[in-house]
């Protein structure tokens, strides 16, 4: 979350550059869904976090340019695929920003550069993509469902408490730390199915929105 706070100005100045954004509601989620896919990407590459947070602009100003052309063929590639080379190409936009001072004198790191984005996209988005549905599912489960439920599953799953050192903390019995678990367990996995189902359905939605403004 910390990070999202951090692109916040990011992200308004992207809406500033979007047209007719408060008349799409869906761009908002779509933001909020892929940036940290295509920042993490753009960072694994050898971007800089202020590179990075150009990527995503640039990217998501490009699926709203192209979107309009965009047809899910299960045969010719998904809608995550896609998003995968307009990612790419905009990573090396910003390496070829950096050859741009001065073309004298190449020691050959465009190219170098350049083979690191095809291999790092190519080699890690399958693998980022389903931890970007894994994080996203997760926030909209902690907003779904009573804080203290969420607190005693975070404590348990992600900073690994003791059962009891919870329960204690909480004044309930190990029992509620199971359940706990149990209950966002299940609620963050439907999510990310949900997700998972919903990429090239989103897309689809993205298409007719656009062309109607």
């Amino acid at each position: 979350m910390s990070k999202f706070n951090e692109l916040i100005p990011t992200r308004q100045s992207l809406l500033s550059r979007l047209k007719h954004w408060d008349d799409a509601d869906s761009w908002k989620v779509f933001f909020d869904t892929y940036w940290r896919l295509i920042y993490r990407t753009a960072v694994k590459a050898g971007l800089s976090d202020a590179e990075a947070q150009d990527v995503v602009q640039e990217t998501v100003i490009a699926v709203f340019k192209k979107i309009p052309g965009f047809e899910y063929q299960s045969s010719k590639g998904s809608f995550k695929g896609w998003l995968m080379q307009l990612t790419r190409w905009r990573i090396t936009d910003q390496f070829r920003l950096r050859q741009q001072p001065s073309n004298e004198g190449s020691d050959g790191s465009a190219i170098v550069e350049q083979a690191a984005v095809d291999d790092l996209t190519q080699a890690t988005w399958e693998d980022d993509w389903e931890r970007n549905l894994m994080d996203v599912a997760i926030e909209r489960v902690k907003l779904k469902v009573d804080s203290k439920l969420y607190q005693m599953f975070d404590l348990y799953v992600f900073k690994e408490w003791p059962v009891m050192k919870i329960a204690n903390a909480f004044g309930m019995n190990p029992g509620n730390v199971y359940t706990a678990k149990s209950r966002i367990s299940k609620l963050i996995k439907q999510e990310v199915e949900r997700l998972r189902e919903e990429a090239n359905q989103e897309a689809a939605r993205l298409v007719t929105t656009t062309k109607k403004l």
